[in-house]
């Protein structure tokens, strides 16, 4: 397979290896990248303070042998890539850290993938619960999350229910609870969790007790939203609650 530009067999075990040949890259090529912030030690992350702006380059792996690249606004995962192109990859990383928009990035580096609601996003920034929703959607294309089809469709199926979809959705080791809240979304946790690995079908329970288990995950949903107290508004920023 041809590693592309630089890229090769390199010690991408060592600290700080990736890192090195990047800013090796950017110079021969001209461009500018932010200082590392050091917190991968065997890959490259660069941030842009002012504008929020967050490229993470992780090393190539047993599966995939090449460069995987994040792109991060704010916090938010809005594209990735992977390719074996050191210069593709720097491309990315300045494009996108300088401010450059999604569709820029993507003409500099082609090898950046992002879903149509990224770009909707980008024009007109989603709230706090909708985004929350799409990121987590989203997860089914990106790895390593696009191992595990059961907690996207779990996910897709409680999307479907408007009720479900003003709360704050909450993973925890693939399990899916709502919330009242969006700030801290935990001190308002409401009703049922799902489970979507219980015993090989999808478990409801209540603070760890088994209420019931469904083969699909739209019958698991509609245990919660059944349960559910009536008059439900949407999730908000402050600390309130409901009883389960």
């Amino acid at each position: 397979m041809d590693f592309g530009v630089g890229l090769g067999e390199g010690p991408w075990g060592d600290d700080g290896a990736l890192g090195a040949v990047l800013g090796r890259t950017a110079d021969g090529l001209g461009l500018a990248l932010p200082e590392s912030d050091g917190k991968r030690c065997r890959g490259a992350e660069y941030v842009d303070a002012r504008n929020g702006r967050r490229a993470i380059v992780c090393p190539p792996g047993r599966e995939h042998r090449a460069l995987l690249v994040y792109l991060k606004d704010n916090g938010t995962p809005l594209a990735w890539g992977w390719t074996a192109d050191l210069v593709d990859v720097v491309r990315a990383a300045a494009a996108w850290t300088g401010g450059a928009g999604l569709e820029e990035t993507r003409a500099r580096a082609p090898f950046i993938r992002f879903r149509p609601w990224a770009l909707v996003h980008e024009r007109e920034p989603f709230g706090r619960v909708e985004l929350t929703w799409r990121v987590k959607l989203d997860r089914v294309h990106i790895p390593p999350y696009d191992r595990h089809p059961r907690p996207h469709a779990l996910l897709a199926a409680a999307y479907a229910q408007p009720v479900l979809r003003r709360l704050m959705p909450v993973n925890s080791h693939f399990n899916l609870w709502f919330s009242t809240g969006v700030e801290q979304p935990w001190r308002t946790r409401l009703g049922y969790t799902i489970c979507p690995y219980d015993e090989g079908l999808y478990g409801v329970r209540y603070q760890g007790a088994l209420v019931t288990r469904t083969e699909t995950p739209e019958e698991a949903v509609a245990v919660v939203v059944a349960a559910l107290p009536e008059g439900l508004g949407p999730a908000e920023p402050r600390v309130s609650g409901h009883a389960p």
